[in-house]
C-alpha cells in the first residue's frame, strides 16, 4: 500500500489558494482513478483506490498545513508504512508555475507542511511531488502569493496540470518518478 498525501488547508475559503495545490492534485487523482468517497480518518480525509494496479490511500490532513505531519504519522503508523511508501504532493515556490519535480528526501525549504511531516515521521526520506507555483519575485510578497488564489490567467494551466498529474499517476505508483515527470512535462508543455 502507498500513502499519497495532499498538503493544504481545510477551510473552504482556502480551497483555491496556491498553498492548496496538493489537495487539488489528490482530488484530481482520486477522481480520475475512481477512489472511494472521502471520509474522515486519521485527523484528515481519506479515500482509497488503485493506481496502476497499486493500492493507494489518499490523505488530505485537516490539521492545517503547519500540523500536517500529525495526520500523516497517524496513517503511516496504523498501516505500518515505511517512509518510502509515502508521497507528499505540495506547492513549491522555487519552481515556475506548472512545473513538476519529484525527489526523495531533502530539506523542507521553508515549507511548514514538509517540516511537520519530517518532525512527526522522524525522517525526511519520503517522496515529494513538488508542484510549481512560481515565486512572486520579492520575499515580502511570498506569504500573500502562497495564500492567494491562482490568478485567472493561470486557471487553464492549472486544469491542464491537474489532468496531467492524474493521467500520469500510474508512473509514480509503480516507482518510476522520472517517467512520471516526463509524462507530466509532455502534457503541460504549453503551461506557463
Amino acid at each position: 500500500m502507498r500513502l499519497w498525501v495532499g498538503l493544504g488547508n481545510p477551510e473552504p475559503g482556502m480551497a483555491r489558494q496556491r498553498h492548496n495545490v496538493g489537495f487539488m492534485a489528490l482530488d484530481a487523482i482520486a477522481h480520475r482513478h475512481g477512489f472511494s468517497p472521502w471520509r474522515q480518518r486519521f485527523r484528515g480525509l481519506v479515500a482509497e483506490g488503485s493506481v496502476g494496479g497499486e493500492k493507494v490511500l489518499g490523505l488530505k490532513p485537516l490539521t492545517y498545513m503547519n500540523d500536517s505531519g500529525e495526520s500523516v504519522q497517524a496513517a503511516a503508523a496504523f498501516f505500518k508504512l515505511e517512509p518510502s511508501a509515502i508521497t507528499a504532493f505540495h506547492d513549491e515556490l522555487d519552481l515556475a508555475f506548472g512545473r513538476v519535480r519529484v525527489k526523495c528526501g531533502g530539506g523542507a525549504a521553508g515549507h511548514n507542511g514538509l517540516r511537520s511531516m519530517d518532525r512527526q515521521l522522524g525522517t525526511p526520506n519520503y517522496w515529494r511531488v513538488r508542484l510549481g507555483i512560481g515565486h512572486p519575485g520579492d520575499k515580502e510578497r511570498v506569504l500573500g502569493h502562497v495564500l492567494g488564489d491562482f490568478a485567472k490567467v493561470e486557471q487553464d494551466g492549472l486544469r491542464t496540470l491537474l489532468a496531467a498529474l492524474a493521467d500520469s499517476a500510474e508512473y509514480m505508483a509503480s516507482d518510476r518518478p522520472d517517467e512520471f515527470m516526463n509524462k507530466v512535462a509532455e502534457k503541460t508543455r504549453d503551461v506557463n
